[in-house]
């Protein structure tokens, strides 16, 4: 009569709640990431669907952003050097001394190399020893 097909009078909404604000969504939000704690915008938009509530990725995002609720990257730290030991510790004796010339402080350094069956080590030692270097002034 009206023009519409009949499947449109027998709808019914799946969906819990289309009308959710934002401070319900933020409760919500807040209820899934406490699950893991490293949910980001995806995986929550995934469990509001799981609870049948159609948001919108980009909405999530918003919210999530403006209330801060996104995720803490951990920081990637490696600690290589161990103070606590009974070797002796020797002072730096180059502290605070400035070199007449460039060959008389040697530099070393070392560092890790990742390989597949563990870590090699490389140890540089840089001293400029050139002839004309040791003509006396």
């Amino acid at each position: 009569m009206i023009g519409l097909p009949r499947s449109t009078y027998y709808y019914r909404s799946t969906a819990k709640a289309l009308n959710l604000g934002d401070h319900e969504l933020v409760a919500i939000i807040e209820d899934i990431q406490n699950e893991p704690p490293c949910y980001g915008y995806r995986r929550v938009t995934h469990g509001l669907q799981r609870r049948g509530h159609l948001v919108n990725h980009k909405r999530v995002v918003r919210v999530v952003r403006a209330n801060g609720l996104g995720i803490k990257p951990r920081k990637l730290y490696v600690r290589t050097t161990n103070g606590n030991h009974d070797s002796p510790i020797y002072p730096n004796l180059q502290r605070n001394v400035i070199p007449a010339r460039s060959d008389m402080v040697p530099v070393a350094d070392f560092t890790y190399i990742r390989v597949a069956v563990g870590f090699c080590y490389l140890a540089v030692i840089l001293e400029d020893r050139s002839p004309a270097m040791d003509v006396p002034e």
